[in-house]
């Protein structure tokens, strides 16, 4: 059957139309939100429009190496599971990442949390909050560096290995120079050091 120009017009017009709808309907569910109970997953990216990575959300085995300008290392034993951010060039910038695992002699390692935030351009954390229990440290504290001098530890306001707590600021060698603590007994004291580590004067409640 021969079918007249008009025919072919009308149905050349239904096609059209009705594939345009579908390409709508389409492109309107992709940009829908929607609800989940759960989601399992082994690792989340999250990008901008053009593709820059801001932030990961990962398992350990996911857990992605140094990235730097949008391009990653080789792949660094990461221990742990968490959250990695990146700059709007793509670079690390800081994470809050988790561990804890028990080794082939039953021993806790690397067992842990912290949140951490590097400087602009450099992989280096300026500001660190961590706290560490396994069987090498067991400590908690804030940290402050100091990557114009090589990442030298600044500051350290925390808790040691001993149970003491202990506010220590340190000159741009990375050397303590003022030590205040507490031990877990409730011994007081202040501490001023020269740069070779040696108490030059000590201040103790009652002297």
């Amino acid at each position: 059957m021969r079918l007249s120009l008009q025919q072919v017009l009308i149905t050349y017009s239904a096609v059209l139309s009705t594939t345009f709808a579908i390409v709508l309907l389409m492109g309107a569910k992709s940009h829908r939100s929607q609800t989940f109970d759960e989601i399992e997953v082994h690792r989340i990216s999250v990008v901008e429009p053009n593709g820059t990575l801001r932030m990961v959300i990962s398992n350990h085995d996911r857990m992605p190496g140094v990235i730097v300008n949008g391009k990653e290392s080789p792949k660094v034993d990461r221990p742990q599971a968490g959250m990695l951010f990146y700059n709007n060039e793509g670079t690390e910038n800081g994470g809050l990442i988790f561990g804890g695992l028990r080794n082939e002699k039953g021993e806790i390692v690397d067992s842990g949390g912290s949140l951490s935030f590097d400087k602009y351009g450099q992989t280096g954390q300026v500001v660190q909050l961590a706290g560490v229990d396994d069987k090498d440290s067991h400590f908690a504290g804030l940290r402050v560096n100091d990557l114009n001098s090589g990442m030298n530890r600044r500051i350290w306001v925390g808790r040691k290995d001993d149970g003491a707590a202990v506010v220590s600021l340190m000159d741009a060698a990375g050397r303590k120079r003022i030590v205040m603590q507490v031990t877990g007994e409730g011994a007081a004291s202040l501490d001023f050091l020269d740069a070779e580590g040696h108490v030059v004067r000590r201040l103790i409640p009652g002297n």
